[in-house]
């Protein structure tokens, strides 16, 4: 069995253990230094055009977790539908997000970190799946899976359609900055980010797992005071802007 050649017991969970740590490091760095994205990213050292960039630094999230998929072709089959998750979100925003996005010139550093980060997570998430973990046929019909699967699924509906409102707030040619209304955007300045983060926290349930449940606080960490930022921005640049909106989390924050 795939399970017994390559599992090493401890590895998922000192690397998850890192993705803690890494992302309360990044949770701290963006709180107290800002955002390099977008409209933050000006005059910081050399870019790289949106889509190639987003498209480079998003590709090993989902060949990584695909290449453990082919390796482990023995391993448990549940496993690795649960890691098909992980893999659909990666698989949109790699081919299709990267694509479609209007997004500003990408800083060539972050794109670097991404890959690396990227190719990071992408193992922690596959290794562990595909080659640690064994679930019985009863966990298609367990709570947590069924849950975690309508969260997934549910945020990744906010974060598509909310990353569609965005691409089209602006006529080609347009570079005047407006505010983002319909679907979660009526409650958060941050609704794509608070997509993903409700997306990572359904696959972590249905996957049950540590290094899920590292990767979905890591995604709070993460772009959580991107959001925070965002709604910043928002608040101050349009006198207009709904005060009843929060920055990522409907009615609380």
């Amino acid at each position: 069995m795939a399970e017994a050649l390559y599992c090493i017991k401890p590895v998922p969970e000192l690397l998850s253990l890192g993705l803690v740590l890494f992302g309360l490091v990044n949770l701290r760095q963006q709180t107290n230094c800002g955002q390099f994205y977008g409209r933050y990213a000006e005059k910081i050292g050399w870019t790289v055009p949106a889509k190639i960039g987003w498209f480079i630094q998003e590709m090993p999230s989902f060949m990584v977790p695909v290449l453990c998929l082919y390796v482990g072709k023995g391993s448990n089959i549940i496993a690795r539908g649960v890691l098909l998750l992980f893999c659909a979100h990666y698989l949109q925003r790699t081919f299709i997000y990267s694509l479609l996005t209007r997004g500003r010139p990408v800083p060539l550093f972050i794109v670097i970190s991404s890959v690396i980060f990227c190719s990071f997570n992408g193992f922690l998430q596959g290794y562990h799946l595909v080659f640690c973990t064994t679930y019985p046929e009863s966990w298609l019909k367990d709570i947590r899976f069924i849950l975690g699967l309508m969260i997934f699924l549910l945020g990744m509906t906010i974060n598509i359609h909310s990353d569609y409102v965005l691409r089209n707030l602006r006529k080609p040619g347009e570079t005047e900055y407006r505010i983002p209304r319909g679907g979660m955007f009526e409650y958060v300045s941050g609704a794509n980010f608070f997509g993903e983060i409700v997306e990572w926290f359904g696959y972590a349930i249905a996957a049950w797992t540590v290094s899920a449940f590292a990767f979905a606080f890591f995604t709070v960490c993460s772009i959580g005071p991107r959001a925070y930022h965002h709604h910043r921005y928002y608040v101050k640049k349009f006198e207009d802007y709904p005060k009843s909106r929060k920055a990522v989390i409907p009615f609380i924050f």
